[in-house]
């Protein structure tokens, strides 16, 4: 079964011209390829400085919109509730995931309740922005105590209702080290999926390794 999968960014009245950063682009882009191709994935109230890049990242990313195992996107500057009364959605079937709600997520999920799932973005510095979406009066279900990042909370998500996985059976990896070299390490605050084929490395979005490193040497040289 497809389901659409939304990313409510909430800065479509920020006046800045801006992009998005290149982590965020790098997560964004990796929640296409985790959503699988028989979902969609739904990045709203965007500024339109950042729905124009977006929207050029994706359609050039080969890890994303080149893959057939990939997610369709979408990138707007509507919020979820302005695309919801476009597609005839209503607010019972979209499911928020919120570290505050009573219930974890779990493969029932999945049987046709929902039709959305909806997150709101991890920023830096830190909000809760899913506070001002859990005043809206969406379902809730939370991912655990551990704090993910927004593209492994979509991955996990989509294990759970697509795959029918239960979130304890998932492997995860806690606040990873991530080693560039003998002498350069950084240690990410997030749980992450472990990726296919090792034992405890993070599932990171391709090329987000290489920025991280690039943002050590950076501080490095301020």
């Amino acid at each position: 079964m497809g389901f659409t999968f939304v990313v409510e960014h909430m800065e479509a009245d920020d006046p800045t011209p801006r992009a998005l950063p290149r982590w965020v682009e790098l997560e964004y882009t990796h929640m296409c390829t985790l959503a699988g191709p028989a979902s969609r994935v739904a990045f709203t109230h965007l500024s339109p400085a950042a729905s124009a890049s977006l929207s050029a990242s994706l359609a050039s990313a080969p890890s994303a919109q080149q893959q057939p195992t990939a997610a369709a996107a979408e990138c707007t500057e509507d919020s979820v509730l302005a695309l919801m009364r476009a597609r005839g959605v209503p607010l019972e079937q979209v499911c928020l995931l919120d570290p505050r709600a009573p219930a974890p997520l779990a493969p029932d999920d999945g049987d046709g309740r929902f039709a959305w799932f909806l997150f709101g973005v991890r920023d830096d510095p830190p909000r809760d922005r899913t506070s001002e979406l859990r005043a809206l009066g969406f379902p809730t279900r939370h991912l655990g105590a551990v704090q993910m990042t927004t593209d492994t909370a979509l991955g996990v998500a989509k294990r759970v209702v697509v795959d029918g996985l239960a979130l304890d059976t998932i492997p995860y990896v806690d606040h990873p080290t991530i080693r560039f070299n003998a002498r350069e390490s950084v240690e990410m605050p997030f749980r992450y999926m472990i990726a296919p084929g090792t034992v405890d490395e993070p599932l990171l979005p391709p090329g987000m390794k290489e920025h991280l490193h690039a943002d050590l040497d950076q501080a490095f040289e301020l």
